[in-house]
């Protein structure tokens, strides 16, 4: 069996070009080899989006919980690679299947699971769900290309 480990938000940091306000993974909890993982975001209303989604009921924008599941995952994908010669950049390439079951709101704590479907090369592909108290909230399959920084910086400007 593989041993497993976790990232505290330090590792995530490096391992994703995200900062505040859209990082949307604290931690991560358990890494599973290549798999799979499983990351938190705890959910505050002082979070930028809820001023204006909705501010009498405030609830997560979905879009926003596929981002999360999504960073989660190359926070995976990221910690596996090593053969660059700089930190490479994880784009989402991908949002099939996407589902969303019941709102997320300030107080909750979302776990983040993530499992590989595949990995072709630089192409990775993950099946993803956000659960809040066991229960789950949204789901996705998500895809994503791992790309150099340099390469990153010549797709842009094509």
């Amino acid at each position: 069996p593989a041993s497993l480990e976790a990232m505290d938000i330090l590792q995530i940091l490096k391992s994703l070009p995200h900062r505040y306000p859209f990082l949307l993974v604290d931690r991560i909890i358990e890494i599973n080899g290549d798999q799979s993982c499983i990351g938190i975001k705890n959910v505050t209303m002082n979070e930028p989006h809820f001023q204006g989604h909705f501010p009498e009921q405030p609830v997560m924008p979905g879009v926003l919980l596929i981002e999360g599941m999504a960073q989660t995952a190359g926070a995976l994908c990221m910690h596996h690679i090593e053969e660059f010669k700089e930190p490479p950049l994880v784009y989402f390439m991908a949002i099939d299947k996407a589902r969303f079951r019941r709102p997320v709101v300030p107080g909750d704590t979302v776990h983040y699971h993530v499992q590989k479907i595949r990995n072709r090369g630089r192409v990775w592909r993950f099946r993803a769900q956000a659960l809040v108290d066991g229960t789950i909230v949204a789901e996705a399959e998500v895809s994503a290309v791992i790309v150099e920084t340099a390469e990153a910086v010549e797709t842009v400007e094509t």
